[in-house]
């Protein structure tokens, strides 16, 4: 995406970047509330997915990607982690899907959360993260003492 993002228009063709959807890893964070901004049902998220892999799942797939460098307005912390936004392409430009099988953003966002555990990157994360789950749980039980 090296050409510059203009603003929408009705005369664009779906093959422009601007007809692009957008998603944010914050659509598909396990994490998250739906107030929080998750567009799916938590069974079909994955917990803190980040730009890079959600990428790779949609190239992986055989869609057009391209990455931007924003923030979702929701994000309460600015840290690079959370940055990052994906732009996909749905449909040609004669209106038919590019992929018959993930012609909608929901089945997109499906897609993305069945395939992100799957990832090599991911496979090997569950035996750090465990430790860091039970060190957490065990910090979390300090507190106020209760109401009085």
């Amino acid at each position: 995406m090296a050409a510059m993002i203009s603003s929408w228009g009705p005369e664009k063709k779906h093959s422009d970047v601007e007809r692009w959807i957008c998603i944010y890893p914050a659509y598909l964070n396990s994490k998250k509330t739906l107030a929080q901004g998750r567009k799916l049902p938590k069974a079909n998220c994955v917990e803190n997915p980040t730009h890079q892999e959600i990428r790779d799942v949609l190239v992986a797939a055989g869609l057009r990607v391209g990455v931007e460098n924003k923030l979702y307005p929701r994000e309460p912390s600015k840290e690079l982690l959370y940055r990052g936004r994906i732009r996909v392409q749905l449909k040609n430009d004669d209106g038919s899907p590019v992929k018959p099988d993930l012609p909608t953003r929901d089945a997109v966002m499906k897609h993305i959360g069945d395939a992100i555990p799957k990832l090599k990157t991911r496979q090997n994360r569950p035996a750090d993260q465990q430790a860091a789950q039970t060190t957490q749980a065990s910090h979390k039980s300090k507190g106020k003492k209760g109401r009085r």
